[in-house]
């Protein structure tokens, strides 16, 4: 799909604009008012950030997933000339208002129904939740294929690749390097691990994201689910994509070429960068991102991961060589395993383990159709619950 170069307002939505992501985008669109008219935006139980975000916006519809906070939603509204719903069903119609360009940042695979919905009416898709990927990664590409639609990854490690990589020559492409800044436990001992708080968990270094996802950026799950996404979104294979440790965050991703070069995307650690990049593509947009000074950071640090310590990450890569329903029984179990961890039934170190126990109980299977992903999803979180049970 081709932009245009029409001076007309964009129209947006977003999935999840309660979110890390969600709420960075909404920052990038009160900036540039004039640009922009939000059609949709979806929350799932922040009503009162879901309500300011309509009320500085003024979009057509807004809904709140959980259905109990409806009245809540509708009362803080009342008087707007705003749609206001509730429900599953509500954010799938958010996903179908007739926005040119959606962003999907609903964390987990909750966000995979409407990301598709906006993927098969064509749109532009700013691509923040990685699970639908991981999850039914051959399923949505197939959908963006058939419908003509865009996806421009907002993940600032596959935001960096898509910006440096030469997609008209594939076979100019040796491997992708994604960084990692190796989360808040990146020189922890497995015994420091073992007692690890969901404080210290949550507390990123260098990122400011949700609970779920900084812990998977503790466990470096995070980038095992970036792995497989980038396996779907670009034209390399498995054995070509790399992880490296990068503390700073600097270089968010580098893709290396066959004749000896290697291609860096470089910027200040805060998503508004990639987001911007997304929003106004294929144009750029100013963004309030601190700008870069490499004199003052004065050293950039590299190191392989050590996946004794961060068994996540070959766990993600045996999910994706082992294909079929792996991946997507990976995340299911990873999200019950994080859910567990964050209300103190587990210990960090049995999110993995519970990952893997999971994994290896499951018969894989073949997925043709969204029902099947869902089917295998609700199987393998039932699994996972059990096995959190049993241990406790």
């Amino acid at each position: 799909m081709v932009l245009s170069h029409s001076t007309a307002p964009k129209k947006v939505s977003i999935l999840g604009s309660t979110g890390s992501i969600g709420t960075s985008t909404v920052d990038l669109l009160l900036r540039t008012p004039n640009k922009f008219d939000v059609v949709a935006l979806t929350g799932n139980s922040n009503v009162k950030l879901l309500a300011e975000q309509a009320r500085l916006l003024q979009p057509e519809f807004v809904c709140v997933a959980d259905p109990k906070n409806y009245t809540a939603l509708k009362e803080e509204l009342s008087g707007l000339n705003i749609e206001i719903g509730a429900g599953e069903s509500a954010v799938i119609e958010a996903a179908q208002r007739n926005a040119e360009w959606v962003m999907a940042s609903i964390v987990g695979a909750a966000g995979l129904a409407p990301t598709l919905e906006a993927v098969k009416r064509g749109a532009t898709v700013g691509l923040a939740n990685k699970e639908s990927l991981v999850c039914a990664g051959d399923l949505m590409m197939e959908c963006v294929t058939q419908h003509g639609a865009t996806l421009l990854p907002v993940d600032s490690e596959h935001n960096a690749i898509f910006q440096v990589l030469d997609f008209n020559k594939p076979d100019s492409i040796e491997k992708i390097i994604l960084t990692a800044s190796g989360g808040p436990f990146r020189t922890f001992s497995l015994d420091d691990m073992q007692i690890v708080t969901p404080e210290q968990a949550v507390a990123h270094p260098n990122w400011s994201m949700g609970a779920k996802i900084s812990v998977d950026s503790a466990s470096m799950m995070n980038k095992g689910l970036e792995l497989i996404e980038a396996y779907h979104l670009f034209p390399v294979e498995e054995r070509n994509i790399e992880i490296l440790v990068h503390p700073q965050s600097v270089i968010h991703s580098m893709v290396s070429y066959v004749d000896g070069s290697v291609l860096a995307q470089l910027g200040s650690p805060d998503m508004r960068t990639p987001i911007a990049y997304a929003l106004a593509w294929p144009e750029r947009m100013a963004a309030p991102s601190p700008k870069l000074d490499l004199a003052e950071i004065s050293q950039l640090n590299f190191e392989r991961p050590d996946t004794e310590r961060f068994p996540a990450l070959r766990l993600a890569r045996e999910a994706l060589q082992a294909g079929k329903s792996a991946p997507c029984v990976l995340n299911a179990a990873n999200e019950e395993a994080v859910s567990a961890f964050l209300k103190r039934q587990i210990g960090f170190l049995d999110i993995p383990a519970l990952v893997e126990e999971t994994l290896s109980q499951f018969d894989h299977q073949s997925m043709s159709s969204i029902d099947d992903v869902l089917t295998v999803d609700r199987k393998a979180r039932r699994m996972a619950l059990h096995a959190i049970e049993k241990n406790r």
